[in-house]
């Protein structure tokens, strides 16, 4: 039987929700060279590959979270899907800008939370961990206590990790980058050679090149 995280691999590569291009890397909005790119909000495109995530987001949340009080989403790639998990769970939704509004209300949080709830937070995807944690943090400013993060899928930066475990967030997450070059060798989708350079960029993204 397939694992979990295989099953989301091959999905997402599938819909192109996850790139990989090792001879020619992205840029990503950091600056840094990747030879692989993520656009998680393709999923939402395909309804039944929509709901699958939806249904094993909630699952996941479920078995690793207790009296879960409200879900929050993390702008802008985990709005969507934060608000299909509680509605599917029934509970209250807030999304979490990357930065407050310039106008109106100046809001950082959109939607109501009151403090002592106890709060999962969901993200479409989790690269150095900082987007992530400025909303657990936004969260825990209004009095409310983050009990874990839910994403979709993680590159498993060491950064990140350790961020993670410095503000004492716990992460569980449907697929990671190893089962992503794990399902892209056996399809054909990349070469041995390609799978070196993979697994060289993920020791030291902030330097890698592509050469």
């Amino acid at each position: 039987m397939k694992t979990l995280e295989r099953q989301i691999a091959e999905k997402l590569l599938k819909i192109n929700a996850v790139k990989l291009q090792p001879a020619i890397p992205f840029t990503w909005a950091s600056g840094w060279k990747s030879p692989i790119y993520t656009d998680n909000r393709k999923t939402l495109s395909y309804p039944a590959i929509r709901t699958f995530i939806k249904i094993e987001l909630c699952r996941l949340i479920l078995e690793h979270f207790d009296n879960i009080d409200a879900i929050a989403g993390v702008a802008t790639g985990a709005i969507a899907q934060g608000a299909l998990i509680a509605e599917q769970l029934s509970l209250p939704y807030v999304y979490v800008r990357s930065a407050p509004k310039e106008h109106g209300l100046e809001n950082l949080i959109e939607g109501n939370l009151i403090p002592g709830q106890r709060v999962v937070v969901v993200e479409d995807l989790i690269s150095t961990g900082g987007s992530s944690l400025k909303a657990v943090e936004a969260v825990r400013n209004v009095g409310c206590e983050v009990i874990g993060m839910a994403a979709i899928f993680s590159y498993g930066f060491p950064l990140a990790t350790d961020r993670f475990k410095a503000a004492k967030v716990d992460v569980v997450t449907l697929c990671n980058y190893e089962a992503a070059l794990e399902v892209a060798l056996e399809i054909g989708y990349i070469s041995d050679t390609d799978l070196e350079t993979l697994k060289e960029w993920r020791k030291d993204p902030a330097s890698w090149n592509g050469k």
